[in-house]
């Protein structure tokens, strides 16, 4: 009969497990840094840069390191039983695609070797909506909506459609992983900021007269941030859970944004085709000739042809996820934007 453990032979708490994060300056890492921290939780952040300002005054350890180099993932992991996997290297246009696959793709495969090697006890790895299928005429696609690479636009998506298999294929190995898909999240600190940040930024400087109709599914970031953590708790190892909230097309978008900042919402309405024509035009010039990013990346162009509506029921369901209106994740957004000084 075994004896029962002393105190001192407890197992920790999921407090006192140390817990990687990679990818913890950007966005959403951040937001899933400043939650685990209120819980509690003892936090280590993978990054390249050890002053980076999204870490500052936040009381983490920071490991130096890179998706690519596998010796400095298995040193950022000693000693960690939980690993947040949200790095990624997003955006819409790249002059080389090849070093977005190699940190993307390549880089997940060296981490969660690296995991599956030193037997992390949870894994969260953060995907997007942009890999799951989606039918593209407003009926919100599902974590079971069928789907190929052939569908992925864009190296950016294409890329994380591949991560993503290779994250399911470690989940089938054994490693206890959970997969998250969040939308298109909005709030503070987005500092870079994201596309989605960028198009209010330029709502707010009056620098959008017209725009190209779509749909986009909003959440506020630190709902994503929670889902994160609930994912870890609850979910299932090998399934996906879409962290979303509310389907809107963008002039609805814009309707809110206009109430919120006392602009007035754009009110030309622009075709697709010749969009998508000066688009070409834009990357071909501006990205292939001039090496500089194009105003109009055409992936996002493309991307715009399919309302991204997804359902979310899922991880309401399972995950206990709770939603804060988007209406409230916008004014955040608006407030951070003026604050810093980007309007």
């Amino acid at each position: 009969m075994t004896a029962s453990p002393t105190d001192n032979q407890k197992s920790p708490t999921v407090n006192q497990l140390k817990t990687l994060v990679t990818g913890g300056s950007g966005f959403v890492g951040r937001a899933v840094v400043l939650e685990l921290l209120a819980q509690g939780r003892s936090v280590r952040v993978l990054a390249r840069n050890p002053q980076h300002p999204a870490l500052a005054g936040l009381p983490v350890e920071v490991a130096l390191g890179d998706l690519r180099d596998r010796a400095s993932l298995e040193s950022a992991l000693t000693g960690c039983s939980r690993l947040f996997h949200l790095a990624a290297d997003y955006r819409l246009w790249v002059p080389d695609p090849e070093e977005m696959y190699a940190v993307n793709v390549e880089g997940t495969r060296n981490l969660l070797a690296a995991a599956l090697d030193q037997g992390v006890s949870r894994v969260v790895y953060t995907s997007t909506v942009g890999a799951l299928g989606n039918p593209g005429d407003g009926t919100p696609g599902s974590e079971a909506t069928p789907v190929s690479l052939a569908d992925m636009v864009g190296h950016y998506k294409r890329s994380k459609f591949m991560a993503e298999q290779v994250a399911l294929e470690f989940a089938a190995r054994g490693l206890p992983l959970v997969v998250v898909n969040p939308s298109t999240p909005v709030g503070p600190w987005d500092w870079r900021p994201t596309p989605t940040g960028q198009m209010i930024v330029d709502f707010l400087k009056g620098r959008m007269p017209a725009y190209l109709e779509t749909g986009l599914n909003l959440i506020h970031v630190n709902d994503v941030a929670r889902g994160h953590l609930l994912a870890e708790a609850r979910g299932q190892a090998g399934e996906k859970y879409i962290l979303g909230h509310e389907n809107l097309s963008l002039s609805q978008i814009f309707q809110l944004l206009s109430k919120i900042s006392g602009r007035p919402a754009p009110r030309v309405r622009l075709p697709y085709w010749p969009v998508l024509a000066l688009a070409y035009v834009d990357e071909f010039w501006t990205g292939q000739i001039r090496g500089k990013t194009p105003r109009m990346p055409l992936t996002a162009i493309r991307m715009a042809k399919k309302y991204m509506y997804f359902d979310n029921q899922k991880a309401v369901k399972y995950l206990g996820l709770t939603l804060t209106p988007v209406c409230q994740a916008l004014e955040d957004a608006v407030a951070w934007f003026r604050q810093q000084n980007y309007i």
